[in-house]
């Protein structure tokens, strides 16, 4: 027990290596936690999934500068990661929650209309979907897109007009 306090410290009286050596450890820590709670983390950006993200860094922080006694605070962070991986498994089983959960996608244009009642639902206004169709498309107008979504996860999606065959 005393190597360990040797290498790890205790309490907010921490040098500089044992610092080090408890951000190693609790990244090492933040790894097997994230695999432990899936891709799904940090792949979706979802705001749900934020949620997790920020506060499992907030809390693992806590243990690096000894502001939390360190095991209960791994052990409050394994649970967090435990809850979202058990949300994610019940929003796969359950389209209902998942909505709740992680939210739903909204059409906030299509065909030459914006819908004011989507766009102030999500917040969004049309300038968020004209700085889109300039990331994405080169262009400074929606004349070639067909309808815009907002995204679970926040970003805007245009649907090009589909073209004939004669046309091109």
């Amino acid at each position: 027990m005393n190597i360990l306090i040797a290498i790890f410290g205790e309490g907010r009286d921490l040098d500089a290596l044992q610092m080090a050596a408890r951000t190693v450890a609790v990244c090492f820590a933040a790894l097997v936690f994230i695999r432990i709670s899936g891709r799904r983390s940090f792949g979706q950006r979802s705001p749900f999934d934020y949620v997790v993200a920020i506060l499992l860094g907030a809390t693992l922080s806590r243990v690096i500068v000894g502001a939390s006694p360190a095991v209960p605070t791994l052990v409050a962070s394994l649970v967090m990661v435990l809850i979202h991986r058990a949300l994610a498994w019940a929003c796969v089983h359950s389209p209902r929650l998942e909505s709740l959960v992680v939210g739903v996608e909204r059409e906030v244009f299509r065909d030459g209309q914006f819908n004011s009642k989507q766009m102030s639902a999500a917040l969004i206004t049309r300038t968020d979907v004209f700085e889109t169709a300039r990331q994405e498309l080169h262009s400074l107008d929606l004349e070639d897109v067909q309808s815009a979504m907002l995204e679970r996860n926040g970003q805007v999606s245009l649907i090009r007009k589909k073209t004939s065959a004669r046309a091109q």
